[in-house]
């Protein structure tokens, strides 16, 4: 049991007896006395890939969801989806780019660090690192003189994903970026 309160982002919770995963959350906090602060979550049902919104009390308690974590690793992937590797028992299994719609910029090849969320023996989802390191394939020729704290550019990375990039930076180099938010962080 987890309380309204207490809700992170990327947790795992039953919603109608589906495990939904949270995807967002902002918190509404009244101005008047007496006022209960607001927590609304948009949730992904795991299962069904849709979303929906909910509303809960502070105080409020959703159920989690049975849900293991395994470390996995990309094996290779095509325009359809990715191929991975459980790093316990080296089973294998494929999801598609449905199935994978928010983290997809995301993945490369040979990437570690990520973890398979499994429900009832079944692989439901993917959990990403904080920070993945990016090659830049496109941009802006480089200004002399620029920055760190300069103006940006859009640059395109290796997986298509496109982010806005110091102007001193160019292509072929390689920086990280928050899975969270889409942003450029640093270059690595």
């Amino acid at each position: 049991m987890i309380r309204a309160s207490e809700l992170k982002k990327g947790e795992v919770v039953k919603i109608d007896g589906d495990p939904c995963i949270a995807e967002s959350i902002t918190v509404q906090t009244p101005g008047a006395r007496g006022a209960v602060t607001l927590y609304k979550v948009r949730f992904r049902n795991a299962l069904t890939k849709r979303k929906a919104d909910h509303t809960f009390r502070g105080d409020d308690v959703l159920d989690e969801a049975d849900m293991a974590r395994r470390p996995v690793q990309i094996l290779y992937g095509d325009a359809a989806g990715f191929t991975f590797m459980d790093l316990e028992d080296y089973s294998q299994f494929t999801l598609t780019k449905d199935d994978l719609e928010n983290e997809w910029p995301y993945l490369t090849e040979g990437q570690e660090g990520l973890l398979a969320l499994i429900s009832d023996g079944r692989v439901i989802g993917l959990e990403l690192p904080l920070l993945v390191p990016l090659t830049i394939m496109e941009t802006r020729p480089s200004m002399k003189g620029g920055s760190v704290t300069a103006r940006t550019k859009p640059a395109v990375l290796s997986t298509g994903l496109v982010v806005q990039v110091p102007e001193y930076l160019s292509s072929g180099e390689v920086v990280r970026v928050d899975t969270r938010s889409g942003l450029y962080v640093s270059k690595a």
